[in-house]
């Protein structure tokens, strides 16, 4: 007898999205499977970004259906999704800190809104959290805009990992950090992933990432999704997946592995 499949943590149904006349999305089919680090790429206009903000909720698709742990999030209202955004964390490409805000305010955000905690448990959870990312305790007490770029990723990573979601969303994670920083990032990932039993969705544009930290990989492609394993995607005969997959630069980041 075959073992068990577990069930997935997010089932994506026969998704649809369109804005007007123009159809983003033409029945998307897509399985996240606890424990994994799902890599999500595609072209310009693909539309990995609005596949994001229907998977956490911000909108609604034409049609389909999005299940996070069998609970199907595209027919719940507002206060339904608050339960669910509970077992989530996700970080946006830029950061989305809040720029009047300390680090340490940010972090206690989530948490002020869903609990009633002293100032010492505040103070005791953005400690961990910070240190959790491979920040300075210290840092903290700074605002955004005193923080490098590389800085404000892991920053904005504590955050998302404030109330201890068992799923992460990262949007672009390693956008616009030097190659050091972005390894740096990757090895923090692998390391949370690991450490903490979380499953990833990334979207990524970033091959070094992709082959550092992701169990598989989606491909969006002529309004579909293409899924399998790094070696399997590498293998599709797609033009666009072959160019993006063994073109020059992804030559470059696979020798470099």
């Amino acid at each position: 007898m075959s073992a068990r499949q577990p069930t997935p943590i997010i089932s994506v149904r026969n998704l649809v999205n369109r804005f007007g006349k123009q159809v983003v999305h033409d029945g998307v089919n897509l399985d996240v499977m606890p424990g994994e680090v799902l890599g999500i790429v595609g072209g310009s206009g693909t539309g990995k970004s609005v596949l994001l903000r229907t998977m956490l909720g911000l909108q609604r698709p034409a049609s389909g259906q999005i299940l996070i742990e069998d609970r199907d999030i595209t027919r719940m209202s507002d206060a339904e999704l608050l339960s669910v955004k509970r077992r989530y964390g996700v970080t946006f490409q830029h950061g989305a800190l809040f720029s009047s805000l300390t680090v340490a305010e940010n972090i206690q955000l989530p948490i002020r809104e869903y609990f009633d905690a002293s100032p010492q448990a505040l103070e005791s959870l953005t400690e961990l959290r910070l240190r959790m990312v491979g920040l300075p305790v210290d840092a903290g007490g700074k605002l955004p805009s005193q923080l490098s770029g590389g800085m404000v990723k892991r920053a904005a990573l504590a955050r998302a990992l404030a109330l201890d979601p068992a799923l992460l969303f990262l949007d672009e994670p390693t956008a616009g950090l030097d190659p050091i920083s972005a390894a740096g990032f990757d090895e923090l990932v692998t390391y949370l992933h690991r450490g903490l039993k979380l499953t990833i969705v990334m979207i990524t544009h970033d091959l070094d990432t992709l082959l550092a930290t992701c169990s598989r990989v989606a491909v969006l492609v002529d309004r579909k999704i293409v899924v399998d394993t790094l070696d399997g995607i590498m293998k599709n005969p797609h033009p666009w997946i072959q160019e993006y997959f063994h073109g020059p630069r992804a030559r470059a980041a696979q020798a470099a592995v």
